[in-house]
């Protein structure tokens, strides 16, 4: 694993994205050491390419390349590449196959901006302690962002949004009404809901669970 530390994040949702890459960077780490993707396919071409020593990613469960296949696949160039996963659905199953794959966490969506950063921070802690050698290169890199007696800069984090968790059945108030869940999907990385007697796709942060 190298000195400077590599991470790839990969998950439908901007704000993900954007939360994940200002977290890091609040960390010490250099912006050139964060990449991001929106898919598998694409983060697959930047992975064998960029070689991230850790891959933060959505599971991507009905996609060709799950998020676990695209760890797989990247590891072939970069055997060390940790890995930590993200997902809607988080039971037995997905808990096993998590640990089956060597998952440094396997986080719950929706999940709000402080869960993430503590998870991370966890994890990147727990990784410190295996190697020495990345504890002493985070620290410095960490007083170099942070020298003594300067103010920390503040970092402003966006906002992630938080869709309610839903199953069809559910009573939810859209607007001035209420509705019924029909069916609940995730739609490009969102999770949406299709209203009994509707058509089209309605976003879940903008119903009201009753």
């Amino acid at each position: 694993m190298s000195a400077e530390l590599r991470f790839l994040v990969v998950d439908g949702l901007t704000g993900v994205q954007t939360f994940a890459r200002q977290m890091l960077e609040g960390f010490g780490l250099p912006a050139e050491s964060v990449r991001c993707a929106s898919d598998p396919s694409s983060a697959l071409s930047l992975g064998l390419e960029f070689k991230p020593d850790f891959l933060i990613t959505d599971w991507f469960p009905k996609a060709e390349l799950t998020g676990i296949a695209l760890h797989q696949k990247i590891k072939e160039v970069s055997p060390g590449c940790r890995l930590a996963l993200l997902s809607f659905e988080v039971g037995p199953e997905q808990e096993a196959q998590a640990a089956a794959a060597g998952s440094r966490f396997l986080l719950r969506k929706p999940f709000t901006a402080a869960e993430l950063k503590a998870t991370m921070s966890r994890s990147l802690e727990a990784l410190a302690k295996e190697r020495p050698e990345l504890h002493q290169r985070l620290s410095a890199i960490m007083k170099s962002a942070n020298p003594p007696g300067a103010t920390p800069p503040r970092i402003v984090l966006p906002a992630i949004p938080v869709p309610p968790a839903l199953k069809p059945g559910d009573k939810v108030r859209f607007g001035d009404k209420t509705e019924t869940v029909q069916v609940v999907v995730v739609s490009h990385g969102e999770l949406v809901v299709q209203l009994k007697g509707g058509t089209g796709l309605v976003p879940a942060t903008k119903l009201q669970r009753l």
